[in-house]
């Protein structure tokens, strides 16, 4: 498992980030200043409420800390790159998609030390948080993340046309990648999977149902738009699987700490699903 977690791991997640920037252009950044209501309202559900309701529920359910934090780890990420494909079946805001999808990614170089670290703290796993520098993980988020959408971004002014070209390619090697992360993460702890998952997998279906379904009330009750509001759902259904592992890997070493990552990630695929086609129904 070294190489793939020590290598395989954050090549493909930088590969995912790099996918995301071929995506983006400055309008997508602009554009929040001309629909910063909805934008805020999925900002805040995402990276304040999640969190939240994640916390919450790790403090109610009888769950080891490594499973809790892991928990957390997943709550913490930004939304996955298929959000913007699923937004786009359920009919729903997919600019808004990706304008949420790249500046929480961006800013997780923030959020997601600062959510960890104060987990632990909170969970009362001091010894861990000790061996943690903030500085250091947000530093190494940084490279794996932003740089690589950076270069994405600067792929796509240079060459625009070669960049849309490969996009959609770029799309399908990172479903690859995500899906060979996951299954190493699977593998790793093979003879604990079956115990990991009965304790990791309510509790995560329990949140995506959660969230995405607090997340449309909201939206709701703040006046957006049904496209909106099924725009907002799925960016707080969908997380970044892959950054979760690398986070668990990277920070505690793998075992439980990635396992909620890994339930999460093959149920909100699942749920996402559902959650398109009654919104298509009810169309």
């Amino acid at each position: 498992m070294g190489i793939i977690t020590d290598i395989f791991l954050p090549l493909a997640l930088a590969f995912i980030m790099f996918t995301l920037g071929l995506g983006l252009t400055g309008a997508d950044f602009l554009r929040v200043a001309k629909q910063p209501k909805d934008f805020f309202v999925g900002l805040i559900c995402q990276i304040v409420l999640l969190p939240l309701v994640a916390f919450i529920l790790v403090k109610l359910w009888p769950i080891s800390p490594e499973l809790a934090i892991g928990v957390m780890i997943i709550a913490a990420a930004p939304g996955g790159v298929t959000s913007n494909i699923l937004t786009s079946f359920a009919k729903g805001d997919v600019a808004l998609s990706i304008s949420l999808t790249a500046i929480i990614s961006l800013l997780s170089v923030i959020t997601v030390p600062f959510i960890v670290v104060t987990s632990l703290s909170l969970l009362e796993s001091e010894n861990l948080s000790k061996n943690i520098s903030l500085v250091s993980m947000a530093i190494t988020m940084f490279l794996i993340v932003v740089v690589p959408t950076l270069f994405g971004m600067l792929f796509r002014k240079l060459l625009s046309n070669a960049a849309i070209k490969f996009e959609s390619i770029g799309k399908k090697i990172s479903v690859g990648l995500f899906i060979i992360v996951l299954l190493g993460a699977i593998l790793a702890e093979k003879d604990n999977v079956v115990s990991y998952f009965a304790d990791a997998g309510l509790i995560t279906l329990v949140l995506n149902i959660l969230m995405m379904t607090i997340a449309f009330y909201i939206a709701q009750m703040f006046g957006t738009g049904t496209e909106q509001k099924k725009c907002i759902s799925i960016e707080c259904g969908l997380q970044n699987g892959t950054l979760a592992i690398f986070v668990g890997t990277s920070l505690f070493g793998g075992g439980a700490y990635v396992i909620p990552a890994a339930t999460y990630s093959l149920i909100m695929f699942a749920t996402s699903l559902i959650f398109v086609f009654l919104v298509r129904k009810n169309q």
